[in-house]
């Protein structure tokens, strides 16, 4: 399962737009969720609502939180998003099975096995997060908040019993500039991910589009970008009969 974990406060202002990066996303079979450390006032709303259309486009979740509230959005929005990707891959099997995506057309004990799967399937199948973060200057009062999620993030990815393979971005990478930087490859060292928080500066403009493409391009590179959610498929033969 691909994914990508964006924090920001929304309000992008520089190349694309993140709603458009973030349908190629999808397109490309990468899930596109969005955690929103919002300010108050007119600013703050546009951003929520940027934020909402993005994870819309991307076919993820979206929420909204304080800094207070951050870490715990973070490892909520990650498990969540993994479950519905999986719900989504049972109701696809099960159309094609017996015709329906209801879990309700299922004879009791059928549904009980099929919602144990879910559950069993949420904690072990192959999870690959790119995690991107806005480190722009609007997020710079923000910074504490963002570095304890990710340590938080980086405990509940060791605390699963699939495998779980993380990258770490950051955007943008120069104050004026659309690039984005890489600060951690592809890892299944979960708990040295944190190591690149020292170095995270929060200045400049908001390439909220061009790093969600920088992001894109990356999991194509890493030939995963075009890797679909097939290996999901079929996998409820054995439940449903």
């Amino acid at each position: 399962m691909n994914q990508i974990l964006l924090i920001t406060d929304g309000c992008s202002n520089v190349g694309i737009s993140p709603v458009v990066a973030a349908a190629q996303a999808l397109a490309e079979g990468i899930t596109v969720n969005v955690v929103g450390v919002l300010d108050y006032g007119e600013l703050g709303e546009f951003g929520m609502t940027e934020i909402e259309e993005i994870a819309k486009a991307g076919g993820g979740l979206s929420r909204m939180a304080n800094t207070r509230q951050l870490s715990q959005t973070v490892q909520m929005l990650t498990r969540k998003t993994v479950v519905q990707t999986i719900q989504q891959a049972v109701h696809k099997e099960l159309q094609h099975v017996l015709g329906t995506s209801s879990l309700e057309a299922l004879p009791p004990d059928k549904r009980g096995e099929v919602v144990q799967v879910i559950d069993d399937l949420g904690e072990t199948s192959h999870l690959r997060v790119a995690l991107l973060i806005d480190g722009s200057a609007s997020m710079k009062p923000k910074l504490h908040a963002v570095e304890e999620a990710i340590r938080d993030l980086a405990l509940s990815l060791q605390a699963r019993q699939g495998k779980s393979e993380i990258a770490v971005f950051h955007f943008p990478g120069t104050a004026s500039g659309e690039d984005c930087k890489l600060d951690l490859d592809w890892t299944t060292n979960i708990g040295g991910m944190t190591q690149f928080l020292p170095r995270l500066r929060m200045r400049g403009t908001t390439p909220t589009g061009p790093a969600l493409m920088h992001v894109i391009d990356f999991y194509r590179k890493s030939h995963y970008g075009n890797r679909k959610n097939d290996e999901t498929d079929g996998m409820m033969s054995d439940y449903v009969v």
